[in-house]
């Protein structure tokens, strides 16, 4: 099941999740969002553990628990919706 976790202090990182998720199970991946222009976590991350009763542990006992100085938000990640591509790249205000 894949996780997703928000409301993150942005110096949390992906060994910091790994070991609480793994409270609750086998985690498969983990991965800190990053901006790409600041090189700054984004204040959300993605976790995915072995199964879907270990995602449903994850979510019941993590969802809420301070990490650092925020509670975390644990729920199932929704897959990823497709964006329409930009065609020509930028356009003025005028259009």
């Amino acid at each position: 099941m894949n996780l997703f976790i928000g409301n993150l202090d942005y110096s949390v990182r992906e060994a910091q999740l790994e070991e609480l998720f793994s409270e609750c199970g086998e985690v498969s991946s983990c991965k800190v969002v990053i901006d790409k222009m600041t090189d700054r976590s984004r204040g959300f991350a993605f976790v995915e553990m072995a199964d879907d009763d270990q995602g449903r542990k994850a979510i019941d006992t993590l969802n809420g628990r301070m990490l650092k100085s925020r509670a975390i938000n644990v729920s199932e990640a929704r897959p990823r919706e497709e964006r329409p591509a930009r065609e020509g790249g930028f356009r003025s205000r005028r259009d």
